[in-house]
């Protein structure tokens, strides 16, 4: 299969969305279009993000509130993908969760039990609402050697102001202290949450396509999924930036009205 064939092939998108989609709180250019033309073209789409601190529904609002109206159904959260892979693993699991009352709501969404006491797994979250004794509870039951699932590996978050600590530095402090790393983490750029997204949108794996502004998440994810990737150059990756990178797209647009240019001409 040429590079023409890999990316006219593919029947299901995968969008990141700070960066891709939007920025902060404005639509980027070729959003709307770039939608508007997958469904003309009767492609699929999918938000994927690996912000577990949200429930999917905030993320819906936030891009209904942009002016796409979109139903919860569309994003895929870290959060939800965690919950999706224990549902088939250990449904109904007593669950040690560190993470704010979004990811709480969604694991009890699907069936979860939240324990304080002889949890039969645990997850970490990205907790904006992380207390010490949260930390401390969860190194005593990672020492006891109980399963831990982290939902994503980021260090940083980013924000208006800057970066505010995420998963990644929590990863870190648990290992510090235990000297054990999660024996799983969901999120991009690993791919249980590429496997998430199949099922969700119910497509093969190799029949969908991931476009993102990170080289070390959204464009990693085709190294370990086998997806073909996007890079667009509406975020955090400039063009110097892959010179040196290990994470190489198969396609780079400036936007997703480039994507979109695109798909027009070869589709």
């Amino acid at each position: 299969m040429n590079d023409n064939e890999k990316l006219s092939s593919v029947r299901g998108f995968l969008l990141d969305m700070d960066g891709t989609f939007y920025l902060s709180d404005r639509l980027l250019e070729g959003a709307l279009r770039f939608i508007d033309l997958l469904r003309e073209q009767k492609k699929e789409f999918l938000f994927l993000t690996n912000n577990s601190s949200k429930h999917r529904r905030q993320y819906a609002e936030k891009i209904s509130r942009l002016g796409l109206p979109l139903a919860e159904e569309f994003v895929l959260t870290s959060g939800e993908a965690t919950a999706l892979y224990l549902q088939k693993q250990q449904a109904g699991a007593g669950i040690f969760l560190v993470g704010t009352p979004s990811l709480e709501e969604e694991f009890r969404q699907h069936g979860f039990q939240l324990v304080q006491q002889e949890p039969q797994v645990l997850v970490l979250g990205f907790d904006t609402t992380l207390t010490y004794q949260k930390l401390w509870k969860l190194c005593d039951f990672v020492r006891a050697g109980v399963p831990y699932i982290a939902t994503h590996p980021d260090f940083n978050c980013p924000t208006d102001s800057g970066w505010m600590p995420d998963v990644g530095a929590m990863i870190a402090f648990v290992k510090a202290a235990t000297g054990r790393e999660p024996d799983l983490v969901v999120g991009k750029p690993n791919r249980l949450i590429v496997d998430a997204a199949a099922n969700k949108m119910n497509l093969q794996v190799e029949q969908m396509a991931m476009i993102g502004d990170r080289l070390y998440t959204d464009i990693a994810l085709g190294q370990s999924s086998g997806i073909a990737t996007v890079l667009v150059l509406s975020g955090e990756t400039k063009m110097e930036d892959l010179k040196d990178s290990p994470f190489q797209p198969d396609y780079i647009f400036q936007n997703l009205a480039g994507v979109a240019d695109w798909l027009e001409r070869n589709c």
